[in-house]
């Protein structure tokens, strides 16, 4: 189990405004965690770090300090430090090619950017849309704007994560074994390295 009373009293010790040291990973709490893993303020971060003390516990990424480290780690990677929860569209040529790329499900004309890369570890194409959609119980396949706000970025990260069953690898210290079920190779493994590291410093 996470220590949450060291946690908090390790954020207050760097500065972060968590209020009182109680034992319980609130929204201030969570928010203010992100915000040392990304090196930013808190500010910003409040809406995904109130969804963050939501969703994360029943998901069992509070159950021990290396899946929530890799679990922040990783969606800290992937967002430019919780900044961007929408793919940035040029388009480039790769983004071109979702246009009607039936793998992923894009049939229609329109898919390709209407199902561009949405929230901490980016959901994309009109399959996909649906089937996460089903699983938080959102019809993200109609309305895939919502996929881009914090509280279903995060409900779709912890999805994302139980699916490709990275908490075992977490626990089992396979950090770079997370790195390729989520990227498929090693793409940015320093980066996402040092937000590991970040956040284990913290928690452990």
């Amino acid at each position: 189990m996470i220590d949450i009373c060291k946690l908090q009293a390790r954020l207050r010790g760097a500065g972060y405004a968590i209020g009182a040291v109680d034992g319980v990973a609130g929204a201030k709490t969570m928010t203010a965690l992100m915000a040392a893993v990304a090196g930013r303020p808190m500010a910003p971060l409040l809406p995904l770090g109130g969804a963050a003390a939501i969703w994360l516990a029943p998901a069992g990424l509070l159950d021990t300090s290396a899946r929530l480290a890799n679990w922040l780690g990783q969606a800290a990677h992937e967002t430019g430090g919780y900044r961007v929860l929408r793919e940035i569209w040029g388009p480039t040529d790769a983004q071109r090619g979702y246009e009607g790329r039936e793998d992923l499900g894009n049939t229609q004309p329109g898919d390709g950017k209407r199902y561009l890369g949405r929230g901490l570890f980016q959901i994309t194409g009109r399959a996909a849309y649906r089937i996460m959609g089903g699983r938080i119980g959102m019809d993200l396949e109609a309305q895939p704007e919502m996929a881009e706000l914090a509280p279903t970025a995060v409900r779709t990260a912890c999805e994302f994560w139980n699916l490709r069953k990275l908490s075992a690898l977490a626990d089992a210290g396979a950090d770079d074994a997370i790195t390729h079920r989520i990227n498929g190779g090693e793409n940015g493994i320093d980066s996402r390295r040092r937000y590991v590291l970040r956040a284990k410093t913290l928690l452990i």
